[in-house]
């Protein structure tokens, strides 16, 4: 009696270890994340106005996608880290678990659908291509047979061969990379988002005005913030902060403040909004 009453209580205390055991496997990203008080959000550090280094003294990070993340913290109730990535990396580094998010200019396409969930869309824009002047080129067409240039692991990067299928793809791990190519003259055009020219051009200063952004856009894009996949709770979640962000005007000033009239970008004025995840 006295065996079967200490078998019984064992096999008690094995399936309770085991029922929580799968409780915890069970736990959800949204929970973990409230948990743990911190939102790990993946960031380029190199890409302004969306995220860039504001200070190389201090290595602050700072930017439109960086406001982002520290509105979704904010209303997480928890702190914002960010976590600086090579472009061709966010998507493994959020699979791997290394981020709970990616506010890291992603590009919502098809082909990334297998490997990551979107968010709403957070920008639209378009691919254009950085020139110049002097280079006698005016259209997106005379590209095609020579050497272009943008990042790697980049949607630009998928975009040139079809546009231009003659053309030289050369890529780089960052944009700085890529336009400081440029300057020296390694291929004819870097080929980009235009936020991301736009803010090129400013940080070449008096050189900008050597250079010029043609006109036609190679493809047009809907950025958005990835998460991983199978994680619902936790994109719902975000999805409901944007759309808050959206409807109190948040969303508007935050473009306001690093693409409006005074933020040196020259750029127009916000023609989206945040309310849909189709491209």
């Amino acid at each position: 009696m006295k065996v079967k009453l200490k078998r019984l209580i064992t096999c008690s205390i094995v399936t309770g270890t085991l029922a929580l055991a799968a409780g915890s496997a069970l736990a959800d990203q949204l929970t973990d994340i409230k948990a743990k008080g911190e939102l790990v959000c993946g960031v380029l550090g190199t890409d302004r106005p969306f995220s860039f280094i504001k200070n190389p003294a201090d290595r602050e990070i700072v930017g439109y996608d960086v406001d982002f993340c520290n509105a979704i913290a904010k209303a997480l109730g928890v702190k914002p880290v960010l976590k600086q990535l090579a472009t061709a990396a966010r998507i493994p580094e959020l699979q791997q678990k290394r981020v709970d998010i990616l506010t890291a200019s992603l590009t919502h396409t098809k082909d990334r659908e297998s490997q990551v969930d979107f968010t709403l869309s957070t920008f639209v824009l378009g691919e254009k291509a950085l020139v110049r002047k002097d280079s006698g080129i005016t259209h997106l067409a005379q590209l095609d047979g020579k050497k272009v240039m943008t990042t790697k692991g980049s949607i630009e990067a998928i975009n040139i061969p079809k546009a231009l299928p003659n053309a030289t793809l050369i890529e780089f791990d960052t944009n700085p990379e890529g336009i400081l190519a440029l300057q020296q003259g390694k291929g004819v055009a870097y080929i980009d988002d235009e936020t991301t020219l736009g803010g090129a051009l400013v940080k070449l200063g008096p050189q900008a005005k050597d250079y010029m952004i043609l006109p036609e856009s190679l493809a047009s894009d809907k950025d958005a913030l990835g998460v991983r996949k199978d994680e619902p709770a936790f994109k719902a979640k975000v999805n409901e902060i944007l759309l808050g962000m959206e409807k109190s005007g948040e969303a508007q000033k935050i473009y306001d403040k690093w693409f409006g009239p005074n933020s040196g970008m020259n750029f127009p004025p916000r023609s989206f909004k945040i309310d849909s995840d189709q491209i």
